[in-house]
């Protein structure tokens, strides 16, 4: 059986940490970013986690892992 090829889009999206966890970029923080205030700014540049274990093996398939 051949390897599973790793869905690019999802490579650039979400990020595996060591111990496994995913982690994917907040949204709308692209652009009106002088609207938000800078706390709600710092805050939402951390990534966060996935928590749904529905999704987690969803993207752990794509990414082949």
């Amino acid at each position: 059986m051949p390897k599973m090829k790793t869905k690019k889009i999802v490579t650039k999206r979400f990020k595996v940490t060591k111990r496994g966890k995913l982690l994917h970029r907040t949204q709308g923080m692209r652009h009106i970013r002088r609207n938000k205030s800078k706390s709600r700014q710092r805050r939402q540049d951390r990534g966060k986690q996935v928590t749904t274990r529905k999704y987690q093996r969803i993207i752990k398939q794509f990414l082949a892992i």
